[in-house]
């Protein structure tokens, strides 16, 4: 599985240099001592302690995430100031996150294929430009040019009626603030690649993944723990979708039921 970049300590310099501080000055400003911060910022501090975590991100009015996943020094004066004015980048990343992709012989993006097989691996490589060149890639006609498409293959029963080893056809997202319940293929740091409905819970800033099948439990995904999210465009299965039962046919698998355990007690 391939690292996911971290910049605290780029960061940390970049941040304290565009306030034209010394280590001394910031080292005082944060109450730590200078040793510590010259730590931080050379990367000798490979796991920061929360507090430190959060004092800075009081300090330069940022979050935690935007410290630690974006690479402050590729932004414009103006995005900084608007992290300081509480705008977070993270969640609203379109001009931050960076995707890599394939593109065809006329230069056109591809649709790489994420199939069951392949899915171990994307994780740690989906940022990777290599990686996805071993990906099966195709072109559909009359899809909208303005959006990246993707390809994943699903696994298990988990949002029936769209069966097992369909393949679902997904639009990538830079803003993760979803408005309503979405279906999305999520790529989370914990369990790979998964498809739910996705909702944004703003107060806990996490997200609330939900299976269409009423047998699997929602559950919650903390926001730093997404690394991809593609929202539902379309899929393709060579299953045609079951007819929902209805009332009359669900009483008559019931008598079913009955009669064959009645039988069992006789017996």
């Amino acid at each position: 599985m391939g690292s996911q970049s971290f910049f605290w300590a780029s960061n940390l310099k970049f941040l304290r240099k565009r306030r034209k501080l010394s280590q001394d000055m910031l080292a005082e400003n944060l109450g730590m001592t200078r040793a510590k911060l010259n730590a931080h910022e050379n990367g000798h501090s490979k796991s920061p302690a929360i507090e430190d975590l959060l004092l800075c991100a009081d300090y330069f009015r940022m979050s935690v995430d935007t410290l630690l996943r974006v690479d402050l020094s590729k932004l414009s004066e103006l995005k900084i100031r608007d992290l300081e004015a509480g705008n977070d980048v993270f969640l609203s990343g379109s001009k931050v996150r960076i995707l890599a992709t394939t593109v065809s012989s006329s230069n056109e993006d591809n649709i790489e294929l994420v199939p069951i097989k392949a899915k171990a691996g994307y994780l740690g490589g989906f940022g990777d430009p290599e990686y996805l060149s071993t990906l099966p890639v195709f072109n559909l006609p009359n899809l909208p040019k303005d959006k990246k498409y993707r390809m994943f293959q699903t696994e298990g029963d988990s949002m029936l009626p769209i069966a097992d080893g369909a393949y679902v056809i997904g639009s990538y997202l830079s803003e993760w603030r979803l408005a309503k319940e979405t279906p999305c293929v999520v790529v989370t740091a914990s369990e790979g690649v998964s498809f739910k409905m996705l909702s944004f819970q703003t107060e806990e800033r996490s997200f609330l993944l939900r299976s269409l099948n009423p047998v699997y439990t929602p559950y919650q995904v903390p926001a730093e723990e997404i690394r991809e999210i593609w929202k539902f465009e379309y899929y393709m299965s060579d299953e045609f979708p079951q007819e929902p039962l209805t009332l009359q046919q669900v009483g008559i698998e019931i008598s079913e039921i009955n009669r064959k355990l009645g039988l069992l007690q006789k017996g």
